[in-house]
């Protein structure tokens, strides 16, 4: 199975949404969302950015 999106609740009625892998281990956790469906929206940009998106270096010893 691969990972998927997990919607959770947070302080004061808002919702997260938490990115975990096959094996169950928390990849992202999101920032807090008014609702269930401005979280869902936040997983479809996130699909379209992981999609396409580059990689940015923004360590301090980037090469």
């Amino acid at each position: 199975m691969a990972g998927h999106f997990e919607l959770i609740d947070a302080a004061g009625g808002d919702c997260r949404v938490r990115l975990v892998d096959a094996d169950g281990t928390e990849l992202a956790l999101s920032v807090c969302f008014q609702d269930k469906e401005t979280a869902a929206k936040g997983i479809y940009s996130l699909r379209e950015i992981a999609a396409s998106g580059l990689i940015e270096d923004h360590t301090a010893s980037a090469s």
